[in-house]
């Protein structure tokens, strides 16, 4: 229920053309992949503040909610330290059975879980409505982590860049430069993340840094119905499409007298231009008056 509900709000539901106005051509269907499962609780990184429930079966005075200390150990009945911080879940489980083991219980039963996650967070950057650190539960996707953060906001790109932690340390990684290539970090298309692609929808570990960048736009003017600035969400955007978005071309104006005003090397300069052009961010499309 929670992933549909994030999908709609993900989604930017296109306008109906009205009467002569240019429509932008639909999508192409997605090749919908399994979604990746879910991480293994037991497998999560126990650390510093960590509230971990013991249960040593028929054994209630061994058993109880046990604090990490900020050295990484825990303090318990009969077996007294034990080091807990930088091993997993499973790990401690088998740790403390096998310290009872030693001389203090025949054949022990033990479970081990988080009670309370304090150790590590997930950090949301860019354009969300609200931006922050969250607490990681040892079991987080990127579509609750954004719902968490408040979803997107209207000015969101197309894309998400997921930075890993050096080494699952639980520290933000530092902003990503979603152009640039890099082993730690995982680029998420949200159009297939939206149209049904849940193998889009990345578990995330603790310390990531979720980073949603801001929309390239392109502004429309000149003889459009509704001008201004929109932006751009499809790969390969063409002037029919800006167009589109700007509510088509006006009775007075003319789909043959276009021109586009583009910025290259900090130069600003015109060029003619067709429906069938692609355009960039920044520029700036005009829609010239029909001759008669």
């Amino acid at each position: 229920m929670l992933t549909l509900l994030i999908l709609t709000a993900l989604q930017v539901a296109p306008a109906s053309p009205a009467a002569g106005q240019v429509a932008p051509p639909a999508p192409a269907p997605v090749q919908v992949a399994p979604p990746s499962p879910a991480p293994d609780p037991r497998l999560y990184t126990v650390g510093p503040n960590d509230v971990l429930l013991i249960t040593v079966y028929n054994r209630p005075e061994l058993s109880g909610k046990f604090a990490v200390e900020s050295d990484g150990t825990l303090s318990l009945p009969l077996i007294g330290r034990l080091a807990a911080g930088g091993s997993s879940v499973r790990a401690i489980e088998d740790s403390v059975r096998e310290h009872l083991a030693a001389g203090i219980l025949t054949d022990p039963q033990v479970s081990v879980a988080v009670d309370q996650y304090r150790s590590q967070q997930i950090f949301v950057m860019g354009e969300v409505r609200q931006p922050g650190n969250l607490q990681f539960t040892g079991s987080m996707t990127l579509i609750e982590a954004l719902a968490r953060a408040g979803s997107m906001t209207e000015r969101a790109g197309m894309e998400v860049v997921i930075l890993r932690s050096p080494g699952g340390s639980g520290s933000p990684a530092p902003t990503p430069n979603p152009n640039a290539p890099s082993e730690d970090a995982i680029h998420v298309n949200l159009q297939s993340l939206q149209r049904g692609a849940l193998s889009e929808n990345v578990a995330l570990r603790g310390g990531d840094t979720i980073f949603v960048p801001r929309a390239e736009t392109v502004f429309v003017s000149g003889e459009v119905r509704n001008p201004g600035e929109y932006v751009i969400r499809i790969s390969g955007m063409t002037v029919r499409q800006a167009l589109a978005l700007a509510g088509g071309v006006s009775e007075r104006g003319s789909s043959r007298r276009i021109e586009i005003v583009r910025s290259v090397n900090g130069k600003e300069g015109t060029i003619t231009a067709s429906l069938e052009m692609p355009v960039q961010a920044g520029d700036t499309i005009v829609v010239h008056e029909r001759f008669f």
